[in-house]
């Protein structure tokens, strides 16, 4: 095993600068965005001699520091191969080793920002089975070339293969040498630009961009001159409603804008690969990943259709894999951000050949149905009448909130259903978006039955299904089903795991 230690691409330096700064962003627009432009602006700062600097020589020297940090932690990071490990070091004032295990490597995931492509450079993340915190990686090379970068996954394969191919030495006795099998990637899917933009428009990303623009205001609510504000709302307002509203559609048209733009340069050239034991995902425009998902850990698929894509066939397929997420959100893996179904299955059976994908379904019982909007009903009650009261004759408009809800309880219950198989579990239910998940009996963690006092009396239950995914798992419910439905499933996953009841 090589000893040779590599360094990261001097580029590091600069993008360690980059990462500190955007960190502290926001207290750097509050002192400087805020402090040196009021009360008189600019001019005033200077007019008040050495004090009114302070606040650009305390920016100055975090800036200094924060470039010297980057340059120091990219002199002290280094890298190597030894004891089928690879092994890191690194640290600004504190050196640190972690030496990771080449089969604890789950896989390597690649991303390209603009800053890495110039230099035909990649930022590879390294995933294990034991990652610590939601979305962070074991170790994360900055910078590196692709040659770099091809070298780490020559090592991990030949630290991980059994010998496949023996060849004789020219030199010396007979003797075998390992030679690693080459392996084979296929491409399975490439999102069309037609696809690309039904995902971008359907997304529903609006509401990100409005709750993005929510954070950020309410990180200067001290500064928010509430009271002009609520007098300049107010004389808007007499302009009538049809200025108000179109206000409004223009403002959430931008805002839909915003949101198509960030999906699009997220998912640009999405494609799907695979070889022997790996899924890859590579997407992005601005910033190019490749993420890279071992079969071996997938634990469940999950095919979600909101309203609109179920209306015209369309489906996003969500992976569920053990350690699996995508940056510091425990965002999920998208093995299809957007497909058409009847292209989607195909690729599925070859990917997963031992689930079936079309299986028929046992559904909720009739005398369940009010089940799924009655509690809802019971809640929004008292909040209906006392509009109607206070308001009246307005208020009464809320009484349409009541079809609304009984409409998509009905809808909930002729969605949700089951179906078992041998070795798998399928399990089909709806809030907005109809969701299906697709389970092998081994990857399931736990079932639980559930029953409130009024299921009892009906005979009916709720079933919970928990796979490992991410940090914190994943659970899929069909609610209010036949009570003989929750033991034939409990039955059946009995053998190779625990059950637990509640009532």
């Amino acid at each position: 095993m090589s000893k040779e230690r590599y360094k990261l691409h001097p580029i590091s330096a600069f993008l360690n600068f980059i990462k500190g700064l955007k960190e502290l962003i926001l207290p750097f627009i509050i002192i400087f965005g805020v402090n040196l432009f009021r009360d008189g602006g600019i001019s005033s700062m200077f007019n008040q001699g050495w004090q009114g600097l302070i606040p650009v020589f305390i920016g100055s020297v975090v800036l200094i520091f924060l470039l010297v940090g980057g340059i120091i932690k990219w002199k002290r990071f280094v890298y190597w191969f030894e004891d089928g490990e690879l092994r890191i070091e690194y640290g600004l004032f504190v050196k640190k080793k972690r030496y990771i295990p080449f089969e604890r490597i789950q896989s390597l995931n690649y991303t390209e920002g603009i800053f890495h492509r110039p230099f035909g450079l990649v930022k590879v993340k390294v995933e294990t089975a034991g990652s610590g915190k939601v979305g962070q990686a074991e170790a994360e090379l900055t910078a590196i070339s692709r040659e770099d970068a091809d070298r780490i996954e020559n090592e991990i394969e030949k630290a991980k293969q059994h010998p496949t191919e023996a060849v004789f030495s020219e030199m010396g006795p007979l003797e075998y040498v390992e030679v690693p099998a080459k392996k084979v990637t296929t491409e399975l899917y490439r999102m069309s630009m037609k696809e690309l933009m039904i995902l971008a428009t359907t997304s529903g990303g609006i509401g990100v961009v409005i709750s993005a623009v929510a954070i950020f205001l309410s990180q200067f609510s001290e500064f928010i001159p509430y009271d002009a504000i609520y007098e300049e709302v107010m004389l808007f307002l007499r302009f009538g409603v049809l200025i108000v509203a179109l206000t409004l559609f223009f403002i959430l048209l931008i805002a839909w804008i915003i949101s198509v733009i960030m999906t699009i340069v997220a998912n640009y050239q999405f494609s799907l690969q695979r070889d022997e034991d790996h899924i890859y995902i590579t997407r992005g425009l601005l910033e190019k990943k490749k993420i890279s998902v071992p079969l071996k850990r997938v634990q469940g698929i999950k095919v979600s259709q909101n309203p609109l894509r179920e209306l015209f066939g369309y489906a996003t397929v969500v992976v569920e894999s053990a350690g699996g997420s995508v940056g510091d959100k425990d965002e999920k893996i998208r093995l299809f951000p957007l497909v058409k179904v009847s292209r989607m299955r195909p690729i599925l059976t070859e990917l997963f050949p031992e689930l079936q994908w079309t299986p028929e379904l046992v559904k909720a019982p009739k005398r369940s149905i009010h089940f799924f909007y009655r509690l809802n009903l019971v809640w929004l009650f008292p909040g209906l009448v006392a509009l109607g009261y206070f308001f009246y004759p307005y208020g009464l408009l809320t009484l349409f909130v009541v079809p609304i809800i009984v409409i998509s309880g009905v809808w909930q219950h002729r969605t949700v259903g089951y179906s078992l198989a041998e070795k798998q579990l399928t399990m089909q239910f709806r809030g907005l978006s109809k969701n299906r998940y697709y389970i092998l009996k081994k990857r399931i963690q736990v079932i639980q039955v559930t029953q409130s006092y009024f299921q009892r009396r009906k005979g009916i239950a709720s079933i919970h299904a928990t796979i490992k995914a991410g940090m914190a798992g994943a659970t899929a419910t069909i609610a209010h089903m036949e009570k003989e439905d929750a033991s034939r499933i409990l039955s059946w996953y009995e053998p190779s795991g625990t059950k637990e009841v509640e009532e």
